[in-house]
This record gives C-alpha cells, sequence and structure tokens, in this order.
C-alpha cells in the first residue's frame, strides 16, 4: 500500500468547500468568518449539551424530538426529518433528487457552495439564479432567505410563492441557516411548496454541535418523505446534537434568541459605521447577523495580503471570493471590543504594508 504524500494531502484539503471557522492557524482571536451568534453560546442550550448522556445511543427514529420540534413549528411530527447539520441534508436530498431523475441543481447567485458541490458530486448541472436557473426544469432548487453572503431577500421565494414547484420531480428547499438571526423584525416565510431546511446552532452560538432538520411541506406524500429519510445514515444525529434541538424547541431558548436579537442590531449599526470609516463600502441590504464589504484594493494580491496580515493578527473574515464577489469580505456581527480590535489590526497592516519595498499600496 503507498503512502500518501504530503502533496496529495495539501490537494485533497485545496479540494474541500470553503467554510470560515478555525483554520490550519487555530482558533481566531475574533472571528468575523462566521455567522454565529455572537452573544452565544445561549446558557440554556450549552447546559443542555453539557448534561447529554453520551453513554447511550439516541432513539434511532428520535420520537420524542421530532414531537418537540413539531410542537415548536405546529406541525405535524410526520414531517419532521432529522440531519446530521445542513451540509448533510444538502447532500442527502441532492443524491434524493439524482435518484429521482434531476439532471439539473438551482442555486441562489451567491450562496453557500454546498449546494453547488453537492451537486458536482452527482455529476448534475449547476444553474445560477443569475443565468436564469431559477426558472429552468431544475429538479432541485436551493434558496436561502436572509440570503448567504449578501444577508438579502431571495428573490426566488416570490417564484416559489407564485407557481410553486412547476413538475412532480421538482425538490424546493428554503434554507433557514440565518432566519433565526434575521434582525429586520420581518419573519422568512416559506412557500407551501417548500422544504424547510433548520440549523438552529448558528442562532444558539453553538456551532461545533452538528444537528439540523427539515420539515416536509404539508402536501409532501409520505412515500417521499421516508425516500429521503431512507438515505441517511443511522442516528444521524448525536446525544449532543438531540439535547441542542430539544433545547432549541424550548420557550426560554427562544426568548433568549429574541433578546440577543436587541443586542445585535445595536452592534451591527456600529460595525457597518466602523466598515465605512475604514474606506470599505457596505453592501446595503442585509437582514441578518453579518454583512459584506468591499475593499478598496484593485488586485486581489492586496486583498490576500491583508486578509493573511488580519490572520496574523489573531482576526479572520470570510474572503467572498468563493461566492463570487471578489474583493468582498464577509462579516460576521461581534461585541465593540472585536470591533476596536479589528480597526487597530487593519491600521497596522495597512502601515506594515507601506514600508515594504516594491509592495502595491494598500
Amino acid at each position: 500500500m503507498n503512502a500518501v504524500t504530503p502533496m496529495e494531502i495539501d490537494t485533497a484539503v485545496a479540494a474541500l468547500p470553503l467554510h470560515g471557522g478555525p483554520d490550519a492557524g487555530g482558533v481566531p482571536l475574533h472571528d468575523f468568518s462566521t455567522n454565529s451568534n455572537a452573544c452565544g453560546p445561549c446558557p440554556q442550550a450549552l447546559r443542555s449539551v453539557q448534561a447529554a448522556d453520551a453513554s447511550r445511543y439516541p432513539d434511532p427514529a428520535y420520537t420524542a424530538l421530532r414531537v418537540q420540534l413539531a410542537g415548536l413549528h405546529a406541525v405535524d411530527p410526520g414531517r419532521i426529518v432529522l440531519a446530521g447539520s445542513a451540509s448533510e441534508f444538502i447532500h442527502r436530498a441532492t443524491a434524493w433528487a439524482a435518484r429521482q431523475g434531476a439532471t439539473r441543481v438551482a442555486v441562489p447567485a451567491h450562496s453557500y457552495g454546498d449546494y453547488a458541490h453537492a451537486a458536482q458530486a452527482w455529476g448534475l448541472q449547476v444553474l445560477h439564479a443569475a443565468a436564469g436557473g431559477l426558472q429552468a426544469a431544475a429538479g432541485l432548487h436551493w434558496a436561502c432567505e436572509p440570503s448567504s453572503p449578501l444577508g438579502q431577500v431571495d428573490p426566488a421565494l416570490a417564484l416559489w410563492h407564485a407557481h410553486g414547484c412547476g413538475t412532480a420531480v421538482a425538490l424546493q428547499v428554503l434554507d433557514f441557516a440565518y432566519a433565526p438571526l434575521r434582525l429586520d423584525g420581518q419573519p422568512t416565510h416559506a412557500p407551501p411548496s417548500a422544504w424547510q431546511l433548520w440549523t438552529p446552532n448558528k442562532a444558539l452560538g453553538l456551532t461545533g454541535v452538528r444537528a439540523a432538520y427539515a420539515i416536509a411541506p404539508a402536501h409532501e406524500t409520505p412515500g417521499r418523505i421516508a425516500a429521503l429519510q431512507g438515505l441517511a445514515p443511522s442516528w444521524p444525529v448525536g446525544a449532543h446534537g438531540v439535547a441542542m434541538l430539544a433545547a432549541w424547541a424550548q420557550p426560554a431558548v427562544q426568548q433568549w434568541l429574541q433578546h440577543s436579537l436587541d443586542t445585535l442590531r445595536g452592534w451591527k449599526s456600529a460595525q457597518q459605521a466602523l466598515c465605512t470609516a475604514l474606506g470599505w463600502r457596505v453592501v446595503a441590504g442585509s437582514l441578518a447577523n453579518y454583512v459584506v464589504a468591499q475593499w478598496p484594493f484593485a488586485h486581489a494580491e492586496q486583498t490576500e495580503r491583508v486578509l493573511h496580515g488580519l490572520r496574523a493578527h489573531g482576526i479572520k473574515l470570510r474572503d467572498c471570493s468563493s461566492f463570487g464577489l471578489p474583493g468582498h469580505v464577509r462579516l460576521g456581527v461581534l461585541a465593540p471590543a472585536a470591533q476596536q480590535a479589528l480597526a487597530r489590526a487593519f491600521h497596522d497592516v495597512q502601515r506594515a504594508a507601506a514600508t515594504m519595498p516594491d509592495s502595491p499600496n494598500l
């Protein structure tokens, strides 16, 4: 058996989808690269996770948990499908669509990379909204509101409300990853034709706990729901994920979330003002606890240099090149102390760059 070379490992790592959060440099001191609730972790949910009994398997049918989640959303428990994470469900839904004969997947113009990654893994054509993909006969449609990375209204939802699925094969999935962190006071409304994908770990500030669930549309047939469930491995959610999702369904946890949104609104306003003061152009329209800003740099190597410089200062931002927005960064809203650290680090990186010979000015 041949040994795996370092070059092969580097190639495999480079092929992985790009995400925010910890990297080879460890946990950033101030991590703006994720959209986790900076007021978290939610104390009640954290206690539940810490108290989880990891010595036993969960109920493989998740009977009690499905009842709790169904009660939170006022739906029948038969419509609840557990998932190991949002990414796991994205890959599972794509596999289901491919097995049903889908050849195309429609994704938003700028979106989470796992939608396209899963489609490509199954050899399906990826249609972007900007290219008219939402109007095409795709077998699987993805939408996310607030969208990622821009945090805006997803135009697909108006079409879904107006036209439904369009075909018997089509599967529409509305990613509710950031709906609980929507700061404009308005709810995200799922069209009756759409599945809903919920990942509470972001809203609870517990992104290290991997667990999610989907809600099937009221009209969905038991056979199709069972088929999608049947593509999951046994026990997709472990004991800690069960504890987090059960806590999510509790009124006290939902109340904590609502209080945290008030804090995030104030922090977001200050962070947007800081970005403007630093000479960054904030993209308008974000409804959520994150913003995208365009940097005033003419060259990609300048953006990369600044990102590396900030990372050396313990600051991590999310480069938006993989979202199709080169020269832009996404910043999750953090507390004022982290914002001040960002400002100091950015000025330090600028000063250091100015002293470097043969280096483009930042």
